[in-house]
């Protein structure tokens, strides 16, 4: 069984980064020591005991929030 599991850096709060779990939506507290260089919006991927950015997951999903932005300007646009 593949023990992976993905967060979203959410915020940065002092020195702790709050990650959100993206299937659970789940919130915790991780201190930053415990990261490598972070910044908020960042994917990290959670396995044997260590955290990893993916910026290939962080890609895709900025892709998909600037196709849904770009929809609903094109919507807006229409409706003038």
């Amino acid at each position: 069984m593949d023990n992976l599991e993905k967060y979203a850096v959410d915020r940065i709060e002092g020195k702790f980064a709050i990650l959100e779990n993206i299937d659970t939506k789940e919130l915790k507290m991780v201190e930053l020591l415990l990261l490598p260089v972070v910044k908020e919006k960042d994917i990290l991927v959670y396995k044997d005991d260590l955290y990893m950015i993916d910026n290939e997951e962080r890609r895709k999903r900025l892709d998909i929030i600037r196709d849904k932005l770009n929809k609903l300007k094109e919507k807006d646009k229409k409706e003038m």
